[in-house]
C-alpha cells in the first residue's frame, strides 16, 4: 500500500491501481503545499496491493459476457478494509450523483472523506452495494477511470479549507458559490490594446465596486447558465434594479 503524502488536517484517501499518477500531483501547487503545511491529510492506496496472484490482477471478465473487464470485489474490499478510510468512500463514475460546488463545501466542512477510482467496464455491483457510501460523478461524460475527477474533487475541496489559499475570501466569491457564475477580473495594465479596464474598477468607491461585481456576475449567469437562475427561483426585484443600475437590465 502506497504512504500517505502528509499526515494531519483533513483526511481524504484515494483507492486507485495508478497511486503513482496521483501521489505526482498530490505533491505539487496548492494541494502539496497544503499538504506539507499538514492542512491535508492526502493518502493515495494501490489496489494491486490487495491482490494475491502473481501477476497483481484486479479485474476479470464480467459474467454473461460483454466486452471489457471489471474490477473485482476481493483486491478492493481487501485494501478499503486495511486502510479503514475516512467516510464517506464515495466510487466514481458516470453513474453518479454530479459534484458540485455545495457538495465541495460540504465534504470540506467535514473530518474527511474517501474516493475509490473506477476503471474499464467499472465494479462489481458488490462493491457499489457493499463497499462504498455513495457514488460521485463529475458530468455527463465517459472516462477511461476516476484518476481525473479524484484530483478535480481535492482541489475543489482543498481550496474551501481554511489555510490552504492564501486569501480566504476568495474561495468564497468565486463561480458558483453563490449559485451565480463569477464576475469578470482585470488586472494591469488599465489599457492593453486599446482595451480599457471599466472605469468603475479604478475609482476607489470600493461599495460600488462591489455593486457592480455582483450585477456582472447575474449578468453572466443569466446569458450563460440561465439555469442556475431559474434554479434560485429567478431574479428578485433587488437584483433587476442592480442590473438596470449598469445597464445590463436588457442584455441577455
Amino acid at each position: 500500500m502506497t504512504e500517505p503524502v502528509v499526515k494531519g488536517g483533513l483526511r481524504i484517501d484515494t483507492f486507485t491501481i495508478f497511486p503513482d499518477l496521483l501521489l505526482s500531483w498530490t505533491g505539487a501547487s496548492l494541494v502539496g503545499k497544503a499538504g506539507r503545511g499538514g492542512l491535508l491529510d492526502l493518502r493515495v492506496h494501490d489496489l494491486r496491493s490487495g491482490t494475491t496472484d502473481p501477476h497483481r490482477s484486479v479485474d476479470d471478465s464480467p459474467f454473461g459476457g460483454g466486452a471489457g473487464m471489471v474490477l473485482a470485489p476481493e483486491p478492493l474490499f481487501r485494501v478499503v478494509e486495511a486502510a479503514d478510510p475516512p467516510r464517506p468512500l464515495l466510487l466514481l463514475g458516470p453513474g453518479g450523483r454530479r459534484f458540485d460546488q455545495a457538495w465541495a463545501e460540504e465534504l470540506a466542512s467535514g473530518t474527511g472523506f474517501s474516493m475509490l477510482c473506477g476503471r474499464y467496464e467499472g465494479v462489481d455491483q458488490r462493491v457499489a452495494e457493499h463497499l462504498v457510501d455513495g457514488e460521485l460523478s463529475i458530468g455527463d461524460v465517459v472516462l477511461a477511470g476516476g484518476e481525473i475527477v479524484a484530483m478535480a474533487v481535492v482541489e475543489a475541496v482543498a481550496r474551501l479549507v481554511p489555510g490552504v489559499m492564501g486569501n480566504e475570501s476568495s474561495a468564497w466569491e468565486e463561480s458558483f458559490s453563490d449559485g451565480l457564475l463569477e464576475y469578470p477580473q482585470y488586472t494591469r495594465p488599465a489599457v492593453f490594446r486599446g482595451w480599457e479596464v471599466p472605469d468603475v474598477l479604478r475609482g476607489g468607491d470600493h461599495a460600488k465596486v462591489a455593486r457592480w461585481r455582483r450585477a456582472q456576475a447575474l449578468a453572466r449567469t443569466r446569458a450563460r447558465r440561465p439555469d442556475l437562475i431559474d434554479a434560485r427561483g429567478g431574479l428578485s426585484d433587488e437584483e433587476k434594479a442592480l442590473l438596470a443600475e449598469f445597464g445590463l437590465d436588457a442584455l441577455s
